[in-house]
């Protein structure tokens, strides 16, 4: 049986257990991390929690809908069990009629294929660590070994002395206009969601700086099992002259190599990033976004009116 359950009524600890064995592992579905990036999740599990399936909500324009949170690339259903066909139908056919729209990004293990459930693939990037230094570089390209040879040349050192709200600052001034997506409050959620690594033991801030010692790179990597994410980054322009983010990552590398765990770069659809992420040798992996549009036709219209006019859906 599939319960769905209020966001009080999730038994934490269970949940958490239920993550953590799950075979599809992301550290995105742990409910200390939802509690960050969506406040108040409501969740489907199974009776025994097997599988968990967390559902993360909004509501405008008195429309409930499913969507994904920022900083979180992957939700969807995280099972202990295989995840077959049955299972997935199971599940996205118990989320509550209240919510009329989703639009969520999956695990690459789950793969619905039902009625009017859209699947559109995006692309994450990942590097295997369990080789030697010298083994993983020997994956660089040529450009990325030029660069961090540029780096060393230029004086850029590496270091872990900066806090959290310098690294959302470097983000902000040189991104954050560009970006035009997050808001201060994300801004303030990513400072947040950084401390609860770093109070939990599991996050770690990297730096680079130039060589009158400024603030040229920065990165906030987020341990999980055997798989580290490369949550946030930013860098000011003087990275693109000496190198520095190419350092940082090469030093962070060899800091980390000969251990059998996996360096999740994130990435997404941006062709310039996924080709910056290959260059250190990672590997592309697909990964999906489901749209379920249960909307009446009327609203539907209505929405795409609302949405010439200005007002998005989220």
């Amino acid at each position: 049986m599939i319960i769905y359950l209020k966001h009080d009524k999730i038994d934490r600890a269970r949940w958490d257990e239920s993550v953590s064995h799950s075979l599809n592992r992301r550290v995105y579905a742990f409910s200390w991390y939802l509690d960050v990036v969506s406040p108040g999740w409501e969740a489907l599990v199974a009776e025994d929690y097997t599988s968990v399936f967390p559902l993360t909500w909004g509501r405008k324009a008195r429309v409930s809908y499913l969507f994904q949170p920022f900083f979180a690339q992957q939700l969807g259903l995280f099972s202990c069990l295989p995840i077959d066909s049955s299972l997935e139908e199971r599940f996205l056919g118990a989320v509550p009629a209240r919510f009329r729209y989703i639009d969520i990004h999956l695990t690459p293990e789950f793969m619905p294929v039902m009625r009017d459930v859209v699947l559109t693939g995006r692309h994450n990037h990942e590097l295997s660590l369990k080789g030697t230094y010298d083994q993983i570089k020997a994956g660089y390209s040529q450009n990325t070994v030029r660069n961090i040879r540029k780096a060393v040349e230029s004086g850029v050192n590496t270091g872990s002395n900066i806090r959290t709200e310098e690294l959302v600052k470097l983000f902000r001034e040189n991104f954050g206009e560009k970006e035009g997506k997050l808001k201060d409050c994300h801004y303030e959620r990513m400072d947040r969601l950084m401390n609860t690594c770093i109070e939990k033991g599991r996050g770690s801030l990297r730096a680079a700086f130039d060589e009158k010692g400024h603030l040229s790179s920065s990165a906030f990597f987020l341990r999980d099992g055997n798989r580290i994410y490369f949550l946030f980054a930013a860098s000011a322009p003087s990275a693109r002259e000496n190198g520095s983010m190419f350092r940082l990552i090469d030093s962070f590398i060899k800091e980390n190599s000969a251990s059998p765990v996996i360096l999740d770069f994130e990435g997404g659809n941006d062709a310039n990033l996924g080709r910056f992420y290959k260059s250190f040798g990672a590997g592309e992996i697909t990964y999906h976004r489901l749209l379920w549009n249960r909307l009446p036709g009327l609203m539907i219209a209505g929405i795409k009116l609302k949405r010439l006019l200005g007002e998005k859906l989220k």
